[in-house]
C-alpha cells in the first residue's frame, strides 16, 4: 500500500498508545493479537513488517529505542559477505548477494554501491587467483560483473597515501553501504502504513503461559520510558510472540527451553574525518595481526576503519563500547598501511561498537569467534519463535522464515506455503520515485532529494514543505539536515535526545563535539514540537553527553575530550 496523500505517515503517540494497551489488557476488553514481536531491530521489523503482508494483525514492542541494539552500530555494509564464500557457505553468500541487488533497486538513496578494493601484498593468502577465482564467483552468484584487477600504480591513485612496500595491487568488486538505523525506521514505516503497531522504551518482563498447557499465549509488558509507573504491568495477549530480540534472544527463550545458543561477538569501529583519512572507495585490508580482513571506507562524509570481532563480556543490558585493546588494533592497521598520516587518539571523532548475535555451532564456544558461520535460527516452540543471527541483508529472509514457523498457531499448511511465494516476490519499499515526489524544479539536487526519498519515502516531501529554508541547509561535512531533525521528533517516537542524534540522524557520531553546535537550534525544536521544558532539556543533554562519553567515544582510561575537528 502507498501512501500518496499529503497526511505524515507517523508513530503512534506513546501516550494515547500505551493507554490503548492498558484497556486492551483488561479482561473485559482485552484484545488478541495475531502476532506479538519483541525486538525493535532489523529482524523485528523485517517481521512486522511480513506479518502485516499475511494480513495478520501485528505489534512490536522495543525495550529501548529502535534500532538501539545491533541495528544502529553495525557496519553499514549490505553485502554478500566475501569471507562467507571463501569459507564454503555459498547458500548463505548467495542468499545475501540476491538480496543486496534487490534492495538497491527498491531503496536507491538508502542503500548505494561503493567500490571495495581488496589489497594484496607479497607472501599474503589469499594471491590473486584466488581471489579473482572467488570475485568471479561472487559477481555470478549476484548476477552482475564488476570485478577486476588494479597495479600498484592503480592501486596509489585511487589511495594517495596507501603504503606501497610489498603492495602487489588490489582486487576491485563492488557491495552496498547504508544508514542501518534508517533502515530499521523505513521498514517500520512500511508497517506502519500498511496498518501494523509499534512503540519503543517498552519492556517485555515475561511471556503469558496458558497454565494447562504451558503454550505461549501473550506477553506481560512494562513501561520503560522516563517517569513511568516502575510498577505497572499489562498483560497482553496473542497467538504467536515472535522473539527477534538478537543477541538477547536465548534469555526469553530460556522462559521456554534451556539451551544457549546465541553467542554475542563485538565488533567496534573508528570514525575520523575524511580531511583525516580521506578515501573515496572501500579498502580491505588484511590485519598483520591475525590476518582478519579491516575495512577503511567512505561513510555519511566521514571514514570509518572496522571491525573487531571479540566475544563481548559484558551486561547486554548495557551499550557495548570499545576497549583500548580494540581501539590500538584498529590504529594499528591504519598506521601500517597508511604510515604518512599517523593517526591517533586524537584524530577520533567518534567510536561505536555493536554486539552480533551469532548462533554458534559449538555449545561451548570455543571455535574462534571470526570463523564463526553467520546464518540465522528459527525455532517454534510452544507458541513462541525465535529469530536470531543472520546478516542485516538478510532481514526479509528471516522474517520470511519466522512467520512461516509461526504460522501452526495461526492458519494452515497450505494458506502457508502460497503466503510464502508471495513474499518472496514482494516488495521492502513501495515509495514512488524521486521524480514523482518531486515533479517539479527543486533548489535541491536531484542525489540529495534521492537520499531523502531514500531515508523517508513518501514521506520526503513533507519534510521540506513543513520548514524553513535556513533548516534545509546541510549541516557541517554531513547530508543531515535541521528539517529531518524536526520531522524525526515530531512524527519518529522520539523519546530521548539520544534517539534523534545517535539512531534518526547520525549526527552525534558525525558532527565535531557529538553536535555540540547544535545543541542551542534543537532546544527549540524540541520545545516547539514536544513541550520540552529548559529544565527537560538540561536533563536530556546531560544525558546525552554522559552516553557518548562512555559509550562512543574513547575508552574511559584515555579521558580525553572528544575531538574538535572535522
Amino acid at each position: 500500500m502507498v501512501n500518496n496523500s499529503n497526511s505524515a505517515i507517523s508513530f503512534t503517540d506513546r501516550t494515547d498508545f500505551l493507554a490503548q494497551l492498558r484497556q486492551h489488557s483488561t479482561k473485559t476488553t482485552r484484545k488478541t493479537w495475531d502476532v506479538i514481536v519483541i525486538g525493535g531491530g532489523i529482524v523485528g521489523a523485517g517481521v512486522l513488517q511480513e506479518a502485516r503482508r499475511r494480513g495478520l494483525s501485528a505489534l512490536l514492542i522495543e525495550q529501548q529505542d529502535f534500532a538501539w541494539g545491533t541495528s544502529s552500530r553495525s557496519s553499514k555494509m549490505v553485502h554478500g559477505g566475501l569471507r562467507y564464500i571463501a569459507q564454503g557457505d555459498i547458500k548463505l553468500t548467495k542468499q545475501a548477494l540476491q538480496e543486496r541487488e534487490r534492495l538497491l533497486k527498491e531503496a536507491p538513496g538508502l542503500i548505494e554501491r561503493m567500490g571495495y578494493y581488496f589489497v594484496l601484498k607479497q607472501g599474503q593468502i589469499p594471491g590473486r587467483f584466488i581471489m579473482n577465482t572467488l570475485l568471479w564467483l561472487y559477481d555470478w552468484l549476484a548476477g552482475i560483473k564488476d570485478h577486476r584487477f588494479f597495479n600498484v600504480s592503480q592501486t596509489i591513485k585511487k589511495f594517495p597515501g596507501l603504503s606501497c612496500q610489498t603492495l602487489k595491487g588490489s582486487c576491485y568488486y563492488t557491495d552496498s553501504t547504508v544508514d542501518d538505523s534508517r533502515l530499521v525506521m523505513r521498514v517500520l514505516q512500511e508497517s506502519i502504513n500498511a496498518g501494523a503497531q509499534a512503540i519503543n522504551y517498552v519492556k517485555a518482563t515475561s511471556l503469558v503461559k496458558n497454565p494447562r498447557t504451558q503454550q505461549v499465549i501473550g506477553v506481560n509488558i512494562q513501561d520503560n520510558s522516563p517517569h513511568a509507573p516502575s510498577t505497572e504491568i499489562l498483560t497482553l495477549q496473542s497467538k504467536v510472540v515472535i522473539n527477534a530480540t538478537g543477541a538477547w534472544a536465548d534469555k526469553l527463550r530460556n522462559e521456554v527451553v534451556t539451551e544457549q545458543r546465541v553467542r554475542p561477538l563485538r565488533g567496534s569501529h573508528l570514525v575520523v574525518g575524511k580531511a583525516t583519512l580521506p578515501v573515496n572507495s572501500a579498502l580491505t585490508l588484511l590485519h598483520s595481526a591475525d590476518k582478519r580482513p579491516v575495512f577503511i571506507y567512505p561513510w555519511e562524509g566521514a571514514t570509518i576503519i572496522g571491525t573487531t570481532d571479540l566475544d563481548h563480556q559484558d551486561d547486554l543490558d548495557n551499550e557495548a563500547k570499545i576497549s583500548q585493546e580494540e581501539l590500538d588494533y584498529l590504529l594499528a592497521v591504519v598506521n601500517e598501511n597508511f604510515a604518512q598520516y599517523q593517526i591517533t587518539h586524537h584524530d577520533i571523532i567518534s567510536t561505536f561498537s555493536g554486539v552480533r548475535p551469532v548462533i554458534s555451532c559449538d555449545r561451548h564456544f570455543a571455535k574462534q569467534a571470526s570463523k564463526e558461520r553467520r546464518d540465522h535460527a528459527i525455532w517454534a516452540e510452544s507458541g513462541l519463535v525465535t529469530a536470531s543471527g543472520g546478516k542485516l541483508t538478510t532481514f526479509r529472509l528471516t522474517a520470511i522464515e519466522a512467520l512461516d514457523a509461526a504460522m501452526p498457531w495461526l492458519t494452515s499448511e497450505t494458506k502457508n506455503q502460497q503466503e510464502h511465494q508471495q513474499s518472496e516476490q514482494s516488495h521492502v519499499f513501495s515509495n514512488l520515485a524521486v521524480e514523482q515526489l518531486f515533479p517539479s524544479k527543486h533548489q535541491h539536487n536531484i542525489a540529495w532529494l534521492a537520499r531523502l526519498v531514500g531515508r523517508y519515502g513518501n514521506n520526503a516531501p513533507l519534510i521540506l514543505s513543513n520548514t524553513s529554508q535556513a533548516e534545509t541547509k546541510l549541516i557541517e561535512n554531513t547530508q543531515f539536515c535541521l528539517a529531518e531533525c524536526r520531522w524525526a521528533i515530531k512524527h519518529e517516537a522520539v523519546v530521548h535526545l539520544d534517539d534523534l542524534l545517535l539512531r534518526r540522524t547520525r549526527l552525534g557520531l558525525l558532527v565535531k563535539n557529538a553536535g555540540e553546535s547544535l545543541f542551542n537550534q534543537l532546544a527549540v525544536i524540541f520545545q516547539q514540537e514536544l513541550g520540552w521544558s529548559e529544565t527537560k532539556w538540561q536533563d536530556e543533554l546531560t544525558r546525552y553527553q554522559a552516553i557518548i562519553k562512555q559509550y562512543y567515544y574513547l575508552p574511559m582510561s584515555l579521558d580525553l575530550k572528544p575531538n574538535t575537528s572535522s
